[in-house]
């Protein structure tokens, strides 16, 4: 998890870059019922790399968002989920997913 003095000043930067990128939002979106496992995932978000995903995962592990669970299996069987801290996103999902909804509705 990052320091307080690595932060932006900003809180909203700082929500920003927790989830601003595409793929973040959308791992976010995809674990808000419940874990998956890394195939599962990349499944799911058309036209992501392993690479792509697997470092994104790693940076939300990092900032507290995401958690890993490795059973410690042969073959390998891990999965992912959101912490409690991730659960507190939600909303901000939520708000988005309905302006996109509203704006839908709006345009031609």
């Amino acid at each position: 998890m990052k320091k307080k003095k690595e932060l932006p000043a900003c809180p909203v930067a700082t929500s920003v870059s927790l989830i601003g990128d595409k793929w973040k939002l959308l791992i976010i979106r995809n674990l808000k019922s419940r874990t998956l496992r890394f195939n599962e995932l990349q499944r799911d978000l058309d036209g992501i790399s392993q690479k792509v995903i697997t470092e994104t995962l790693r940076q939300m592990i990092d900032d507290g968002l995401v958690y890993r669970n490795d059973y410690h299996e042969n073959p390998p069987r891990v999965d992912y989920g959101l912490t409690d801290l991730g659960k507190e996103m939600m909303p901000i999902i939520d708000a988005l997913a309905d302006f996109g909804n509203y704006y839908k509705t709006i345009v031609e």
